[in-house]
């Protein structure tokens, strides 16, 4: 089934950027969709957005404007990227990214995604 990998993490400011990257491994066929969700502390695990093979693109109200996700679909790596700008305290959680094999009706829905990172932290200092 292989692996989604996360990167990018870190401590940073608030109003600064960060851009996390989730790579594939051992995957022969990239997931259909690939969906980023977090985990702040003390709440719910959240969607933020996501992206299809074909680059169409979803956003959560609450990081739409200022969340840009984006992939490189070369065969060896399927990465996908998203790019955090204007970071908010509130920003602060472990961040997951996760692919589902087909198209999903429910992208915020976590059920619908077979293959998870192991998340990456990012905190955000007011």
């Amino acid at each position: 089934q292989g692996n989604l990998i996360e990167s990018g993490g870190g401590l940073v400011q608030a109003g600064d950027s960060l851009e996390l990257s989730c790579a594939a491994s051992g995957i022969s066929v990239p997931p259909y969709v690939t969906g980023w969700f977090r985990h702040p502390p003390g709440k719910e695990r959240e969607f933020l957005g996501a992206i299809t093979l074909s680059r169409q693109t979803f956003y959560s109200d609450s990081v739409k404007g200022r969340f840009t996700i984006s992939r490189d679909n070369d065969k060896n790596t399927y990465t996908v990227s998203l790019q955090m700008n204007s970071l908010k305290p509130e920003d602060t959680g472990v961040y997951y990214c996760a692919g589902a094999p087909g198209s999903i009706t429910r992208l915020e829905n976590e059920n619908e995604y077979n293959t998870w990172g192991q998340g990456t932290q990012v905190t955000v200092s007011s």
